[in-house]
């Protein structure tokens, strides 16, 4: 049968047999050994070009430092390229720099494609800031090339808003406004900087102050440039990632008379009120005749009364009362002569 052992002894001169001991402590040593440098043959196998990449790149990456992050679960392809890319356009980035913002979850191509994109363009962007900036959520390789390259912003948005700024001049006539904000990226504001939704927002804010302040629409019509000075010189980029190059009015547009809807409106409402007081006082009128009526029925009540009394003291007498009677019935012949008949249906 097949004796490591024995073969292992006779290769180094040793012809005494060992004891059973030995020979189980040889074995082991030789079968772990055997299984480290398997382990070893397939790393570095595995990361043999990868290695030999970042040699020939003289990006230096140490097989220790790739057997490590393979252990650390970091991919070492991402990180190889990574710095192969950044050496050779020259920046000084090192291998544990990109490992660590890896492991923070930052976006390491992004990053350095970033970098050498703002060294291209002479912007002073460091590996700190842009890593804090693509930890922070932004998109570090789109504020390079927006600071580069400058972004056009439509104001107002025409997916998230109706497609135009409204706006009501003096004489009350609206006009309808549309703006192109040109701006370009700030390196130095972009972590904590308001977004493109704040540039928006004060953008047209300040078109509806300023068609707002007109004294008549023609006049906004007659110089549509006075609003881009108007609102470019109010500094709306403070405090914002951006900084604002220009502001552009597409377009303007005479939308409804405002002014004649609000003065029919109110004329409305006034005609409303006064016939509400009309009525008002009406009611009061029909109350208050209704009150003296009864007033009066009240004191036809006390005549009887009256009568009676005067007749006890000896102040009327018979003929006296004959008489009234008499004019009276006389009274009530003529009311009933005076009324109109009512026609029978």
């Amino acid at each position: 049968m097949f004796d490591l052992t024995s073969i292992i002894l006779a290769g180094q001169g040793v012809s005494e047999p060992m004891s059973d001991t030995a020979k189980v402590v040889l074995t082991v040593v030789a079968i772990v050994g055997g299984v480290v440098g398997l382990v070893f043959c397939l790393l570095f196998l595995k990361f043999f070009r990868l290695w030999l990449q970042a040699k020939l790149s003289r990006a230096d990456v140490k097989f220790s430092e790739l057997i490590g992050m393979w252990l650390r679960k970091v991919d070492t392809r991402t990180i190889v390229l990574s710095k192969i890319t950044a050496i050779q356009a020259g920046l000084t980035v090192t291998t544990r720099d990109l490992e660590s913002h890896y492991l923070a979850g930052g976006r390491v191509p992004n990053v350095v494609r970033a970098l050498v994109a703002a060294n291209r363009a002479n912007i002073g962007l460091t590996f700190q800031t842009a890593t804090a900036i693509d930890l922070a959520g932004r998109d570090i390789l789109d504020a390079v090339q927006t600071s580069v390259k400058p972004k056009v912003i439509d104001c107002p948005d025409p997916e998230k808003s109706r497609g135009t700024i409204d706006a009501v001049a003096q004489d009350g006539i609206q006009l309808k406004a549309k703006a192109r904000v040109t701006v370009r990226m700030n390196m130095d504001r972009l972590v904590g900087g308001a977004t493109e939704e704040t540039i928006i927002a004060r953008v047209g804010e300040g078109i509806v102050t300023t068609i707002g302040s007109a004294i008549s629409y023609k006049s906004v019509l007659e110089n549509p440039d006075n609003i881009s000075k108007s609102v470019l010189a109010k500094g709306l980029d403070a405090g914002t990632a951006f900084e604002i190059l220009s502001i552009d009015i597409a377009d303007v547009d005479v939308g409804e008379n405002v002014g004649a809807q609000l003065q029919a409106a109110q004329a409305e409402a006034d005609m409303r009120r006064a016939k509400a007081e009309a009525e008002k006082r009406r009611a009061m009128a029909v109350a208050r005749e209704q009150e003296m009526q009864a007033l009066v029925v009240e004191n036809e009540s006390k005549v009887p009364l009256a009568m009676a009394e005067a007749f006890k003291k000896g102040n009327l007498g018979v003929m006296d009362y004959y008489r009234m009677k008499n004019i009276m019935a006389d009274t009530s012949m003529r009311d009933s002569i005076a009324k109109p008949k009512k026609k029978e249906q």
